[in-house]
C-alpha cells in the first residue's frame, strides 16, 4: 500500500529537446561552481530503516530502470573514497560522539555528491540513492539536535525528484535484521544513547524515534509512503508504479 498526501512540486520544469526535463534546487544554500540548470537526469531516494527492503528495492529498480534504457548511478551512505573508511574504523570502536558523527557524515555525503552525484546528473543518468540525507538527519535528531540545526547542516543537498519511504513496524524490522546478521548492530539499536540496556529494546525504541522524525519529515520533504510490511515483488510494484509517473506516466497519488 502506498500512502501521500498530495506533493507540492519540489522542482520547476523547462522544454529540452522536445521533453520535460527537472530543474534542480537545493534546499537553500547553493552549490559553489555548479550550475544546476546543466543537470539533466533525475535523482530518486529510497529511504528507511535497516530491515526495510531498501537495498532490495534499490536492485530491483535498478534492474528495471536499465531494462527501461536509463543509465543509472548508485549511491549511498559510507560510500565516499574520502572518508568512508575512517567512519567504519570509528563505529567499529564505538567512539563516535553524536555531532562529530554528524559531521563526519556530512563529508561523506558533500564528497559524493561533488564527485558521483552531480557529475552523472550531467551527464543525464538516474541516480538511485539507497538513504539520502533523511536518514543523516533523522539521526541526528534523535541524538539531540535540534530539528533546525540538522536543516541547516544539509541546505547545500539537492532536492531529489522523488523520495520514497519505505515504512515498516519495528517487530518486522527486528526480525528481518536478526534473521539476517544473527545479531542488532550497536548503532542501529542506537545503544549509543542510553535508551536501554537491552539490545533489543534499545532497537524497539530508537526504530520508534526515527519512526517520528521520518513522519515528520514526509510532510516537510514530500515523501511517497510504501508500506514495506509486505514481500518484496509488493513493494516494487508499488515502487515502479511512482517512479513511472516521475518519467511522465500517470502520478500515482495513493492504492487503497
Amino acid at each position: 500500500m502506498v500512502t501521500s498526501r498530495r506533493p507540492r512540486r519540489q522542482i520547476s520544469l523547462r522544454q529540452r529537446e522536445g521533453r520535460t526535463r527537472p530543474v534542480f534546487t537545493t534546499y537553500g544554500t547553493q552549490v559553489p561552481g555548479v550550475d544546476l540548470s546543466e543537470l539533466h537526469g533525475y535523482l530518486i531516494v529510497i529511504e528507511g530503516a535497516d530491515g526495510s527492503g531498501r537495498t532490495t528495492e534499490c536492485q530491483m529498480l535498478k534492474d528495471y530502470l536499465e531494462v527501461q534504457g536509463r543509465a543509472v548511478l548508485e549511491t549511498g551512505l559510507r560510500r565516499s573514497s574520502l572518508v568512508s573508511e575512517q567512519i567504519d574504523e570509528a563505529k567499529r570502536g564505538n567512539v563516535l560522539g553524536s555531532t562529530t558523527m554528524s559531521l563526519i557524515y556530512t563529508v561523506d555525503f558533500a564528497d559524493q555528491l561533488e564527485n558521483k552525484i552531480i557529475p552523472a546528473l550531467a551527464a543525464g543518468h538516474v541516480v538511485l540513492a539507497d538513504r539520502y540525507i533523511f536518514t543523516l538527519m533523522a539521526r541526528a535528531i534523535v541524538r539531540g539536535a535540534s530539528r533546525e540545526w540538522a536543516e541547516h547542516l544539509y541546505e547545500f543537498a539537492l532536492r531529489p525528484n522523488l523520495t520514497i519511504f519505505l515504512d515498516t513496524r519495528p517487530e518486522i524490522l527486528l526480525h528481518r535484521v536478526f534473521s539476517r546478521y544473527q545479531s542488532l548492530d550497536y548503532w542501529e539499536s542506537g545503544m549509543d544513547i542510553g535508551l536501554s540496556r537491552d539490545r533489543f529494546e534499545s532497537f524497539y525504541r530508537y526504530q520508534d524515534l526515527l519512526k517520528t522524525e521520518f513522519h515528520w519529515m514526509s510532510k516537510k520533504f514530500d515523501f511517497v509512503t510504501v508500506n514495506a510490511n509486505r514481500s518484496p515483488e509488493e513493494v516494487h510494484r508499488d515502487v515502479r508504479a511512482c517512479v513511472q509517473g516521475l518519467f511522465g506516466g500517470t502520478r500515482i497519488e495513493s492504492f487503497r
